[in-house]
């Protein structure tokens, strides 16, 4: 006979004590009479202050996961969110908390990383750099097409009956791969997307083409990619995934009609399992295949496939602290100085490189992937960059000792490693080659301050600024300066 398991609670009047990870609140509570001591409760939606009524979700020996069933008194630092989808497509967790106190939390996850994980000697941390624009500032939106669109318990349970056709473009519902919630706004990037996006939705209503069903792997319409620039220029990439040449013509056509602004209006035709297109052709319609950003006189091109910061105006203001970090800013043309070399580890398109390429004697960039490395060469050759090399591979397999005894010492070294960070061969070859300064670039604290703690032996952190790149989530970016400790 089955063991009963033991019934989850709802309790009343919580009292929310703090931010967790993954932009949850927490509350710290006995579950039962029968508990010893308190344990971590994680409440999504919740805000420092709140009190609640909860329902445990899930519960572990030292920590519950549970949801929010009613707010009793709300924070006095709770305000209402902007966005009606808010709580539902799972994107921006604390639209719910003013600008101000997520800088706060921000700063506090990097400063509880580096303390409690890399245990390292730090110098006062500043308030988290925040993003000139709050709203609006994604430069590329990603978008599904789906036949499941996705309806609320709420909806479903009340027996009324639908009118609309059950398609969506949207979002994927977190923990509901196959159901997308249909949008008609996003705040987080420019309205015309919005225009954009919603003009094709209702095209494709109005004239009956087909959405995407993933668990057939049917249907013409599959994803849309939206890239608005800061210099005005727009990407609009559509995903088919039928290769129905007369149904693809009459779509881009009415879009072109339309938009006569998108600078560049590109296809792809996918008819494969997942919805990558790393490895479908892309086919430009109308226009050129890539769009520019710009950053102090040197323009980016990118195209559908290449990784850009998704908010431009702070990937200027982080590439300024990386550059100050690294002793860059005096090493202009009028200086007097020698110019460094500097190696620029996961250079992805080389944008680092290039943006320091003018302070320094010359750039090495290495990236893992090699599309990636060709933007790269492509974009110093755009900007007149004489004095940059990239290379692509495995970075713990190209950066060997070998490799910097031929293309020499590097003076500083930028490392943005991805949200893994660096594999330990690599912090070995690194802490081998000695450069002077080391500036570290994270969008994740934690393996940072892994990172940081091995560094440590050899490397002192002087300086640290956190960067906040996405207003009303909880992800944050880090920069770090690393010293060469005095031999003696």
């Amino acid at each position: 006979m089955a063991r009963k398991r033991k019934e989850l609670p709802e309790i009343h009047d919580v009292q929310v004590t703090g931010v967790a990870a993954e932009g949850k609140s927490l509350a710290r509570l006995k579950l039962h009479d029968t508990d010893e001591s308190p344990i971590v409760v994680f409440i999504p939606y919740g805000a420092p202050g709140d009190v609640v009524d909860i329902k445990i979700d899930k519960k572990k020996r030292s920590y519950a996961d549970a949801h929010i069933t009613r707010i009793v008194t709300p924070s006095p630092v709770r305000i209402e969110a902007r966005c009606a989808s808010f709580g539902t497509c799972g994107g921006c967790k604390w639209q719910h908390l003013p600008y101000e106190e997520q800088l706060r939390y921000k700063r506090q996850q990097v400063v509880d990383a580096l303390e409690r994980i890399a245990k390292v000697d730090l110098p006062e941390v500043p308030a988290a750099l925040g993003s000139e624009c709050e709203w609006g500032y994604r430069n590329k939106m990603e978008y599904t097409f789906s036949d499941k669109k996705w309806r609320s318990w709420e909806d479903i349970r009340s027996g009324k009956e639908f009118n609309d056709s059950g398609n969506a473009l949207g979002f994927h519902i977190p923990g509901a791969f196959d159901k997308v919630l249909h949008i008609e706004r996003c705040h987080l990037q420019d309205e015309k997307g919005d225009e954009i996006r919603n003009f094709i939705f209702e095209l494709a209503e109005t004239r009956g083409y087909s959405f995407y069903n993933i668990k057939n792997n049917s249907g013409l319409l599959r994803t849309l990619m939206l890239r608005i620039a800061s210099t005005g220029q727009i990407m609009v990439c559509l995903s088919f995934g039928e290769d129905d040449k007369i149904a693809i013509n009459e779509v881009l056509s009415a879009i072109r009609e339309r938009f006569p602004e998108i600078t560049s209006l590109l296809y792809v035709v996918n008819e494969k399992l997942n919805d990558s297109i790393a490895d479908r052709e892309v086919i430009s319609f109308s226009g050129p295949e890539y769009i520019e950003e710009e950053m102090e006189g040197l323009r980016f091109r990118i195209n559908a496939k290449s990784f850009y910061q998704t908010n431009s105006r702070q990937a200027y203001e982080l590439y300024k602290v990386a550059r100050k970090f690294a002793g860059l800013d005096s090493c202009g043309m009028d200086s007097g100085k020698e110019k460094p070399l500097v190696y620029d580890l996961y250079t992805g398109t080389g944008t680092i490189a290039n943006f320091v390429a003018r302070q320094a004697r010359q750039v090495i960039g290495i990236e893992y992937v090699e599309e990636a490395i060709a933007d790269a060469r492509l974009n110093s050759e755009v900007n007149g960059l004489d004095n940059t090399l990239f290379y692509a591979g495995d970075m713990k397999d190209i950066l060997t000792d070998d490799f910097v005894a031929s293309h020499g010492v590097p003076d500083i070294m930028i490392v943005d490693p991805p949200r893994a960070g660096m594999h330990e061969d690599v912090v070995k070859v690194i802490m081998n080659a000695s450069p002077a300064v080391i500036v570290y670039v994270s969008c994740n604290p934690a393996t940072q301050a892994r990172d940081l703690a091995l560094l440590d032996a050899r490397y002192k952190v002087t300086a640290v600024q956190p960067v906040d790149m996405f207003p009303h989530t909880h992800h944050v970016e880090n920069v770090v300066r690393l010293e060469l400790r005095d031999p003696s």
